[in-house]
């Protein structure tokens, strides 16, 4: 008899957090402490018997130190490389917080940013979340699977 071994995506979450009691809503991102280096939306692995929505809330608390309120699920994210670590598939969320956030856990530093102002060194698939995202907010168009 031979032992079946599946390899399958790891599920995570990112958030999108919207702050707000700032003008234009802002998002917050987190500087990456571990590789790969760069900024992030905040987020990570989903837990064994964890939902993604409790994860999220999760992730989000951990590395900005808000307690969010989950809006929608925004988009699915599964590119084979969209995480150089190894495959990964991400379940995105927009939400919304108030407050003043703090770097925690995998966070190096914490930054508020314009959704028309970001760094240029993103991580992961960021750079295409956030202009997804972007693409939503303005036009109220989500973006088209390809």
């Amino acid at each position: 008899m031979s032992v079946v071994t599946y390899q399958n995506p790891i599920p995570t979450v990112d958030i999108i957090i919207e702050l707000l009691d700032r003008p234009y809503r802002p998002i917050v991102l987190i500087e990456r402490v571990n590789p790969p280096f760069g900024w992030a939306l905040p987020g990570g692995f989903v837990d064994y018997g964890e939902s993604v929505e409790v994860a999220a809330q999760r992730e989000a608390e951990e590395e900005t130190g808000l307690r969010v309120k989950l809006v929608e699920q925004f988009q699915v994210y599964s590119d084979p490389a969209r995480d150089p670590r190894t495959h990964t598939l991400s379940v995105v969320f927009l939400a919304t917080a108030k407050g003043q956030p703090t770097a925690g856990d995998d966070a190096k530093n914490l930054q508020i940013f314009e959704i028309w102002d970001l760094p240029s060194n993103l991580c992961f698939d960021h750079d295409r979340i956030l202009r997804d995202y972007r693409y939503y907010r303005d036009h109220g168009l989500r973006p088209k699977l390809s």
